[in-house]
C-alpha cells in the first residue's frame, strides 16, 4: 500500500493552532494549543490511518472521529502537541489569521 497524498502538505513542518473544542492526545481540551505538523498521516505511515493496526494515535483519532463527528477521510495530519503524536483532521487547525 502507498500514501494517498502524492505530495507533502504545504503545512508540513509548520506549527499551527488547534481550533476551539479539539481534544488533546489524552482527551483534555487542546483548544488553541500549538500543533507541529509532520505531514499528512498517510505519508508518515505510508498508508491510510484507517487501516493501521495497533497504532495508538490512529486508535485515538478513530474514537475522537466517532464521538465528535469528524470526517473519516484521509485529510488528516500527523503531528505533535508537545511531545505526543496525534492525528488531527485538516478542519481542526487554524490556517489563517482572522482580524
Amino acid at each position: 500500500m502507498s500514501a494517498i497524498h502524492p505530495e507533502s502538505s504545504p503545512l508540513a513542518g509548520q506549527t499551527v493552532k488547534l481550533r476551539e473544542g479539539v481534544q488533546g492526545p489524552f482527551g483534555g481540551d487542546a483548544s488553541g494549543a500549538e500543533y507541529r505538523i509532520d505531514d499528512w498521516a498517510d505519508r508518515v505511515f505510508d498508508k491510510s490511518w484507517g487501516v493501521m493496526e495497533g497504532n495508538p494515535a490512529c486508535l485515538v483519532y478513530a474514537i475522537r472521529a466517532a464521538v465528535a463527528g469528524l470526517p473519516t477521510d484521509d485529510e488528516v495530519f500527523y503531528g505533535k502537541v508537545g511531545a505526543f503524536g496525534q492525528l488531527i483532521h485538516v478542519t481542526e487547525v487554524i490556517t489563517e489569521v482572522t482580524a
